[in-house]
């Protein structure tokens, strides 16, 4: 660990609360999980919203893409306030904001009210962008991918808690004597003053770097306007951008689904549906951390070239998985692929965000924003096969999983490393020893 308190972590303790740099660490984890309870909260009650509001397959297709569209444009311009402000008044104002609609959805009582509230709430999901951001700024280059894999991962599986947890405080609220139209309602209070109490949380407890503030530390002037038009040619961001639509677009797609496709599927209840969803982003607990650390140690020995390599092959397998997890005969199979596809690609999102922060370490939150943006990118386009009537989820998750292996591929032919056939030329020469 590094031994001077105002310099970025060597090394990455997830035991440890001592110091700045540790103390941010899990208030960012945790408010990006509590960000996951108001972005998603919805999703395991839409069964009794789709009853209530008298939704049909094309309207829940547009709630599904509304609950992403907000948030592309959001990680765009939140990424730029990150290098601007500083994550932690860029994660305070977020968080203030965001919890007002997700408290007020409850007075929506037809499918246009919902779907402007459900639009409003999805900027949210920018908050993963200012997570990514601060803890690059915590930790040294070294451990930066493991630490983003690690603080992403333990603030996506609030996917997996919500779907599990929302079902419980709606049935909760129905047995104090609540009708299930109220108590969905109701529910959604919840998530939106967790919000509020992290938002305190993050401001009184963090610093913007482990040095402080960036009002309070003198920081290198930016060279503005053709630095940032430099990152939008580099194809490598575009590239990840890619990979990150595939990957966390489908994990938010499918906590957007999930628990309706098992309903409507294998004629679940409501809970046990959200049970069912909540495995799938409990594989957050570990497998994106994974994705980061492996990438971590590939790349101590092969450089960006072996990182770029690492995440075609979870690609790869992920795409293969959700085809299986398509051509499921049984439930039981289809929890055995569904766990399958989601290891490779909880995999792939922490790679990507392994690989990110080294494009341009002068415009990390420009590139973090770009690269976010397309997770939601991919989760809007993925809505457009969930809403279309000719096409039922079986196919809808067939068909994204050949898009995936496609991309896998444009990510294996992408030079992550400017210096990769120097790279390569000294493995060669190794070899031949």
């Amino acid at each position: 660990m590094s031994l001077n308190p105002n310099q970025p972590l060597t090394k990455l303790n997830v035991f440890s609360f001592k110091g700045i740099q540790m103390r941010s660490f899990h208030i960012t984890w945790f408010t990006f999980f509590v960000c996951f309870f108001g972005w998603f909260g919805l999703a395991p009650l839409m069964p009794t919203i789709k009853e209530d509001l008298h939704l049909d397959k094309s309207q829940i297709g547009n709630v599904v893409i509304a609950s992403v569209s907000g948030t592309i444009i959001a990680r765009l311009l939140i990424g730029k306030l990150c290098d601007i402000w500083g994550p932690r008044k860029t994660y305070t104002a977020l968080l203030l904001l965001g919890a007002i609609p997700v408290m007020c959805v409850g007075f929506a009582h037809d499918y246009t009210s919902f779907l402007l509230f459900r639009l409003a709430i999805s900027v949210i999901g920018a908050s993963f962008v200012i997570t990514q951001f601060h803890t690059s700024m915590m930790f040294a280059p070294e451990i930066k991918g493991t630490a983003n894999a690690v603080a992403g991962g333990w603030g996506n599986l609030g996917g997996g808690v919500t779907n599990m947890i929302m079902p419980v405080i709606f049935a909760a609220i129905v047995g104090i004597g609540y009708t299930k139209q109220e108590a969905w309602r109701y529910a959604m209070i919840v998530p939106g003053a967790l919000m509020l109490i992290a938002a305190f949380l993050y401001y009184r407890f963090t610093k913007d770097t482990p040095a402080g503030n960036f009002d309070e530390i003198e920081r290198a002037p930016k060279v503005k306007g053709k630095k940032n038009y430099s990152v939008l040619k580099d194809w490598r961001v575009w590239s990840l951008a890619l990979a990150y639509a595939v990957c966390f677009g489908m994990e938010i797609t499918f906590d957007n689904v999930a628990a309706l496709h098992f309903v409507q599927e294998y004629k679940l209840s409501q809970g046990t549906a959200g049970l069912c969803a909540g495995l799938f982003g409990f594989m957050n607990l570990f497998a994106r951390a994974l994705g980061g650390l492996f990438a971590d140690k590939v790349g101590k020995t092969y450089g960006m070239w072996g990182k770029g390599i690492l995440l075609s092959l979870v690609l790869l397998l992920e795409g293969f998985g959700l085809i299986l997890f398509a051509k499921s005969g049984s439930f039981g199979m289809a929890i055995f692929f569904m766990i399958f596809f989601a290891l490779f690609l909880k995999m792939a999102n922490g790679t990507t965000y392994a690989i990110t922060p080294f494009i341009s370490e002068k415009n990390i939150g420009l590139v973090s924003g770009i690269v976010g943006a397309g997770g939601n990118v991919g989760g809007m386009l993925f809505g457009f096969l969930f809403k279309a009537k000719g096409i039922t989820y079986l196919d809808a998750f067939s068909y994204i999983g050949m898009i995936v292996i496609g991309v896998s591929l444009i990510v294996l032919v992408t030079r992550f490393s400017k210096e990769e056939k120097r790279v390569r030329l000294k493995m060669a020469m190794e070899y031949n020893k």
